[in-house]
């Protein structure tokens, strides 16, 4: 008796000891550099910055046919995944989430992301969903409301929070911030700042946290500049370009002392927001909590409402 329960005990101890088998990660929506950029850092072991813990199992095509880098892309990251990595690519979201553990929603429209995130959601697999959660603020709060519904937890952010930029400039405390990034237009999305400005705009929130009260945003053809009160007192500001220097990342943090502008770094964040991803997926807790998230789209949902209306500040609503 004492030997079979050694033996157990031992079967136990080895068993806790051995590593968690990879989670199998199904990808929605292959019209995006990130779906082959991801699944290269998650599947292949031998890549530098590979991330451990999950792999590309399986996608779902899905496609906008009226956005350019949506149409013109999906095909061929569609056949990277299948010949490169090996990925099984399904025909519809219910048959992809009965063969994985958890989802990327990568769709580049974020229009679909609503539609898409349903079955997941109503799967109970816990899901990440790439920039930009939705395309209004009125379909993020249904995500939102649809995920607590069914005790599913989710998560949403861009790379760039995760960006040398942000974290050079992160150490509270801060009075007061400025980002600037790149702020191209797609027509098809009501806010027109989740569609690329929504990183400068995460950038802001990673310094500045929750609590905007009031937006204002000044708009002509070439930039937004959308200026944002805080309930105390403090001011964030953030500058989307669509001309000359677009392309750049950059902020400035005030504290009491200084005001602590960021380096340009390499653009290697794409790891760094997956660890963030894998650990969520394993843990169900968001890095990032889901009331800032439904605040930045508040904030943007303000910010095209301040446009709309000649540059009159908005109410931040929630």
């Amino acid at each position: 008796m004492r030997i079979m329960t050694l033996r157990i005990l031992a079967i136990l101890l080895l068993a806790a000891a051995a590593p968690a088998a990879d989670l199998k990660l199904g990808i929605i929506g292959l019209d995006t550099s990130h779906v082959t950029a991801f699944t290269e850092l998650l599947n292949n072991a031998s890549n530098p910055n590979h991330v451990p813990g999950a792999r590309v199992v399986a996608g779902y095509r899905g496609g906008s046919p009226d956005v350019e880098s949506s149409y013109t892309r999906l095909d061929k990251f569609t056949e990277t995944l299948k010949t490169k990595y090996g990925v099984e690519i399904v025909p519809d979201i219910p048959a992809l989430v009965q063969k994985v553990d958890a989802v990327l929603l990568e769709s580049v429209d974020g229009r679909v992301h609503l539609e898409q995130a349903k079955p997941v959601l109503a799967a109970k697999k816990r899901v990440f969903i790439d920039k930009p959660l939705a395309s209004t603020y009125a379909d993020a709060k249904e995500i939102a409301r649809l995920a607590k519904a069914s005790g599913t937890p989710w998560f949403s952010s861009s790379s760039l929070r995760y960006s040398d930029q942000a974290v050079q400039l992160k150490a509270p405390p801060i009075l007061g911030a400025f980002t600037w990034g790149p702020g191209p237009l797609e027509p098809h999305h009501q806010l027109e700042l989740s569609w690329y400005g929504i990183h400068a705009v995460e950038m802001l929130y990673t310094l500045m946290g929750t609590g905007c009260e009031s937006v204002t945003n000044t708009s002509t053809p070439d930039a937004d500049l959308v200026v944002g009160r805080w309930k105390d007192g403090r001011i964030g500001t953030v500058r989307c370009a669509r001309g000359k220097g677009s392309s750049v990342y950059g902020g400035v943090a005030y504290t009491p002392t200084e005001a602590r502008q960021s380096r340009p770094d390499k653009g290697a964040y794409y790891g760094k927001l997956l660890v963030e991803v894998i650990q969520f997926f394993q843990t169900g807790v968001p890095p990032v909590p889901n009331e800032e998230t439904l605040e930045i789209f508040a904030f943007l949902d303000a910010a095209q409402r301040s446009k709309n209306s000649g540059g009159t500040p908005a109410r931040v609503q929630r």
